[in-house]
């Protein structure tokens, strides 16, 4: 029986174990690796703080991602492929390693963020296309 999230030891085994798998994707990869070209030892600790905060509301975290995405979405237009593989990849990481309500919950939370980013940065790109 696998547990729920309960520490950040949890968060770190989370981030950690996805984004090994987001690393070596086809559909992702390489957003993280050639595009943002992701420097690993200040990312990975910025998203420990950024799920350890919304789980357990420790104010670890403070950022901007929604900003960090659309710089992003400037130098590589961003799909609803992109969005639905990397939710596809976060949940089966949960799934592999976790179970219970705050398993649960960073599902359904990380899919919420995930479905603003697609209407505010997906939405607005073909705006700036029709105008």
């Amino acid at each position: 029986m696998k547990k729920d999230i309960t520490s950040r030891e949890d968060i770190e085994l989370l981030v950690n174990s996805f984004y090994d798998k987001v690393k070596q994707d086809a559909v992702i990869g390489f957003i993280f690796t050639d595009i943002a070209k992701v420097n690993w030892k200040k990312h990975l600790p910025l998203m420990y703080d950024f799920f350890e905060n919304m789980l357990f509301y420790t104010g670890t975290y403070t950022g901007n991602p929604m900003e960090l995405h659309r710089h992003i979405n400037r130098h590589l237009p961003l799909t609803r492929e992109h969005f639905q593989q990397w939710e596809g990849l976060f949940c089966k990481t949960v799934d592999e390693l976790f179970e219970g309500v705050t398993a649960a919950l960073v599902k359904q939370r990380a899919l919420s963020i995930s479905a603003v980013m697609k209407i505010k940065i997906l939405d607005t790109s073909s705006m700036d296309k029709i105008f």
